[in-house]
């Protein structure tokens, strides 16, 4: 049977979550915003709660929840609903760094081409970007800082904490991607002070397109972000279209199991995590892990198998374990990962990696051997 190792791309939906689903599905079909009769009040009624329920995961207030398709959309609401406001307020530079997901670096470059100046900041070997490199750049006309909290190909925790803390109380906006850490660091996640935080139901076991835009009030004022999707007065006025009722249910109940049961999770992650290094390091197999695992996620490894080209090693094993070698968003025009690139690895590295993400149910050591089976006999 198949093992599926690639849980950062996407998580399977857990059972609970598609029972909350198909109970919409089947009987609450009306539109949310139909505000004149008892279908419509009642699938609002199921979007309300949900965003109460997400609110509470991530310790926030109801109101500032704007449910969009995912994390990619909330990326570039962030980025691009910000250009009126920059150009306003002659604020037209920004700060982000050099692994940032490609939903935030394509936005970005689309920001360099409306004149905006964008400083890249890369990390170190370790995988992370140093906050004092980050926030040395601040000027007078820094419109926005963007940092992901946790890094999809290498999960390596990027120090979000800290700017956000230096950042609070100052005129520059601080926007972290949480799509991997949302569901996972739920304390650490609560405890980050942002403006705008963006998330993807489907690394966290709910359906795929849904997630979350999260604007933050500062004296009750909300930060100045302007629609990119126009279409009606939905979800506040941010984000138009006809909300997906079930797809929100799920997002809800996902928010629900996550947080009453993501301590225990953690535990399960790090149980796969440490057998499947114990299982490279008496394999007698040349590899390199790539990034600091003392910085990293407990469901994430980034391993060069050195001398084994990744493409040829996905192929080998595809029918019996999925993995990959980096961004699914990118992995259909296959490049060297532009995350090792910045962090100044060999291309021998980069050429030989591939990255392994797991949820909560055991990895067996079998599936774990089937994988160094293919690259003993690919070195």
């Amino acid at each position: 049977m198949s093992v599926y190792l690639d849980y950062n791309a996407s998580t399977p939906v857990d059972k609970r979550v598609l029972d909350k689903m198909i109970d919409v599905y089947r009987n609450h079909f009306g539109n949310a915003d139909s505000r004149t009769h008892k279908h419509g009040i009642a699938t609002r009624n199921i979007v309300e709660t949900a965003r109460g329920q997400m609110a509470s995961m991530l310790g926030v207030e109801k109101h500032e929840i704007i449910f969009t398709s995912g994390a990619t959309e909330s990326n570039n609401i962030a980025l691009l609903g910000l250009v009126e406001y920059g150009d306003r307020q002659k604020k037209k530079h920004i700060i982000s760094t050099a692994i940032e997901h490609k939903s935030v670096l394509e936005p970005l470059y689309q920001l360099q081409n409306l004149g905006f100046e964008v400083e890249f900041v890369s990390p170190d070997e370790d995988g992370m970007v140093s906050s004092e490199a980050i926030l040395s750049l601040v000027r007078k006309d820094t419109l926005l800082v963007s940092v992901m909290h946790v890094n999809n190909e290498t999960g390596i925790i990027q120090p979000v904490k800290k700017i956000g803390e230096t950042l609070y109380g100052t005129d520059v906006l601080f926007h972290v991607d949480a799509a991997q850490s949302c569901g996972k660091l739920i304390d650490e996640v609560r405890s980050l002070k942002y403006d705008l935080l963006s998330i993807s139901g489907h690394k966290m076991y709910a359906p795929q397109g849904i997630g979350a835009f999260v604007m933050r009030s500062k004296s009750f004022n909300k930060p100045p972000i302007t629609p990119i999707i126009f279409g009606g007065g939905h979800e506040g006025g941010i984000r138009a279209g006809t909300l997906p009722v079930a797809l929100i249910a799920g997002l809800g109940e996902a928010c629900v199991i996550a947080e009453k049961e993501h301590k225990g999770n953690w535990l399960k992650y790090i149980d796969n995590k440490n057998r499947i290094i114990e299982i490279l390091q008496k394999s007698e197999i040349n590899y390199t892990i790539n990034g600091n695992k003392a910085l990293c996620m407990a469901n994430t490894l980034n391993v060069s198998f050195i001398g084994v080209d990744s493409e040829a090693l996905l192929l080998s094993i595809k029918q019996y374990c999925s993995l990959s070698n980096g961004s699914a968003c990118t992995s259909r025009d296959y490049s060297h990962s532009h995350v090792l690139s910045a962090m100044g690895l060999l291309l021998e590295r980069t050429e030989s990696a591939i990255r392994m993400s797991w949820g909560i149910d055991e990895i067996s050591t079998e599936s774990v051997e089937d994988i160094l089976n293919c690259i003993r006999k690919l070195a």
